[in-house]
């Protein structure tokens, strides 16, 4: 056999003779048949009887040039432990040859035998295909044993970052950008506003929302019952004093309250006008007497419940006048009406008077229906803002009423939580960079000492922002409601204690909505000089202002509007008239720079039907009578 090739591919072929046993000889010369070559060459291949064993050499060859050199029919053959290259049987003839028949035209190699490489490739099947394809892999990672060397590094930095929390991770670390956070995870609702804003100065609303807002009318109207199911029997002999300790800012305390009302009429006892205790974050030292209607309250309820300003003398000498020395009961949250039986009861006989600090959520919500109609007395009636506060507040309503002149005297309350301290506990992030961030640090640390920096406590401004827990912004509230269709004709009324970074937030919803009030212009300084520095006597303004209104937007959790969502039922017939934010859903609209202007109006639009649709509700077992009056409260017209 005679290798046929140029001066040019000695180089090349040289490659060969790491794994032959006899030099190769260059174009010309005679080649010793068959080529030997060491089976530790090629023994990777063995099994497979295959032409591959160039890829075992040193340096080798290309496929193409290595077969342009040993031209087919070749096959490597066993023989005993070696290998052998050599022709392929029958032989095939030698370059150059022609047929006799075909017009000087080369004839076409002969196609290989049963048994050859080539024949048995075409049979492969796609199994076949995938283990050669993953033998060549570990081969040459085999082959290169640097591989070897990382390999414990890759799959420890794999793991790592398989187990990683990149959501918890800061936006200034890389490793977080290497995928996008979640729609609805980022404040971007200034930039949304900027896209939107031409549309919405360009929309003029004809549809008059405010009169609009509510298509949700209850098959029977509701009305006040729960007087029915109270006792006209006339009061026994009194068991003995209940002493009570409200806690908390304006509505916890009458929660407080009216569960007082009710545990003293579950035990025959006499109410003591329930103390407040001065609380931190409030920090309003107010009296009960300088929030509610003390007369007013203890006439209400004199035929249900006894209720005395102060303990009697023989009581008061009984305990050396020093009401922290009668014992305290501190009954568990939500405790039953059996446990009072049970377990007040006794002592109360025993004793003559005890106490209950703090006394915050300490009746079950579901207990028998005489003693929710307390809850109801006390709440809806019995419980009456004191004059000072009253006077005030029904002026407010009066001069919202005439500002609202264009929409018939119907107005829009909104109760916006941005104080510096609810942004604070949210751990939510917005648009005020560093300045904010060391802002919020101090605000958590001065209220709260230490709760947000413990060892292991983890904050996620991100997913808080998706799971609804951010509360709005000034912006976003504006937004939402020129989505659902409120112009800027719309008279809007903002409760709110003093709001964070006001005059930077509160612009852009003034740009919405210019007939914009809060208690500070609704009021002069000198009719607010003697509620300042109270904190839940302001609120009393803000609660009154925001029943009387015609749609009420809640943007935030709390006492207050779950305490106000139950009072606009009571007086409305059934119907909350509330706007209650899906904020789960709102944040994917706030956060879309991409929105349309009418896909955003469907989407308020939405919101504001699902509001309409929850507005009348039945209170269930284990919610609170106080959002929910009916049935306990309320029975349907023909019922009441």
């Amino acid at each position: 056999m005679v290798l046929e090739g140029s001066q040019d591919k000695r180089r090349d072929i040289e490659g060969l003779n790491g794994i032959t046993k006899k030099p190769v000889l260059l174009a010309g010369q005679h080649v010793p048949a068959p080529l030997f070559l060491p089976l530790k060459a090629v023994e990777s291949h063995a099994a497979r009887r295959t032409r591959v064993a160039w890829l075992q050499a040193p340096t080798p060859l290309p496929r193409q040039r290595f077969h342009s050199y040993f031209p087919h029919p070749h096959e490597l053959r066993s023989r005993g432990d070696r290998w052998i290259w050599g022709p392929s049987p029958p032989a095939v003839r030698m370059a150059g040859q022609r047929t006799a028949a075909g017009a000087g035209r080369e004839r076409s190699p002969a196609s290989s035998p049963r048994g050859s490489p080539r024949a048995a490739r075409k049979k492969l099947g796609a199994g076949k295909m995938a283990e050669r394809a993953l033998y060549a892999a570990v081969a040459a990672v085999l082959r290169r044993r640097g591989w070897l060397l990382a390999a414990p590094l890759l799959y420890v930095t794999a793991m790592l970052l398989l187990s990683w929390d990149l959501e918890g991770v800061p936006a200034r670390i890389g490793v977080a950008v290497l995928r996008r956070q979640p729609p609805g995870s980022v404040y971007r609702s200034p930039q949304v506003f900027q896209k939107l804003w031409p549309f919405m100065q360009a929309d003029v609303n004809h549809s008059h929302a405010m009169t609009v807002a509510w298509h949700q009318k209850a098959n029977k109207k509701w009305k006040p019952c729960f007087r029915k199911k109270l006792s006209n029997a006339g009061l026994p002999p009194s068991n003995g004093y209940l002493i009570i300790e409200a806690n908390g800012g304006l509505n916890q305390q009458r929660l407080s309250i009216c569960d007082a009302v009710a545990v003293a009429g579950l035990l025959n006892a006499t109410l003591v006008i329930p103390f407040f205790h001065l609380n931190s974050v409030w920090r309003d030292s107010s009296k009960f007497g300088d929030i509610f209607d003390e007369d007013h309250f203890i006439e209400t309820l004199k035929d249900h419940v006894r209720v005395v300003r102060e303990l009697p003398e023989d009581i008061l000498q009984r305990f050396d006048h020093n009401i922290s020395s009668i014992v305290n009961l501190r009954s568990k949250a939500y405790s039953s009406k059996s446990y009072y039986l049970q377990t007040a009861l006794p002592k109360l006989l025993e004793l003559g008077a005890v106490r209950i600090a703090p006394f915050s959520n300490r009746l079950a919500l579901s207990v028998p229906s005489n003693i929710q109609a307390l809850r109801c007395l006390s709440n809806f009636e019995a419980l009456r803002f004191s004059k000072p506060i009253r006077e005030l507040a029904e002026n407010m309503v009066k001069r919202m009423l005439k500002n609202s002149s264009a929409s018939g005297g119907k107005y829009v309350s909104v109760h916006l939580r941005f104080e510096e301290d609810m942004v604070a506990f949210s751990c939510c992030t917005y648009d005020g960079g560093q300045k904010e961030k060391h802002e919020m640090d101090k605000a958590r640390e001065r209220s709260w000492r230490g709760k947000f920096n413990r060892p292991g406590k983890k904050t996620n401004p991100e997913k808080n922002r998706r799971d609804g827990k951010c509360p709005l912004t000034p912006l976003e509230v504006g937004m939402m409601l020129r989505g659902m269709g409120f112009d800027n004709m719309t008279s809007i009324y903002v409760a709110s204690g003093k709001i964070y970074n006001a005059e930077r937030y509160m612009a852009p919803l003034r740009q919405l909505f210019p007939l914009l009030e809060t208690k500070d212009t609704l009021a002069s300084s000198q009719e607010l000089a003697p509620f300042q520095d109270h904190s839940s006597r302001l609120a009393a303004l803000d609660y009154t202002v925001c029943a009387h209104s015609e749609v009420f937007l809640t943007t935030q959790g709390g006492n207050f509007p779950h305490f106000l969502m139950g009072h606009r039922r009571f007086l409305y017939g059934g119907h909350s008239k509330t706007i209650k934010p899906d904020k789960k859903r709102l944040v994917l609209s706030l956060d879309n720079q991409n929105i349309r202007w009418d896909k955003f109006k469907r989407n308020m639009i939405e919101i504001l039907r699902h509001s309409d649709m929850k507005g009348i509700g039945l209170r269930k077992p284990h919610a609170s009578l106080y959002m929910f009056p009916m049935p306990d409260c309320m029975c349907p017209h023909s019922e009441a």
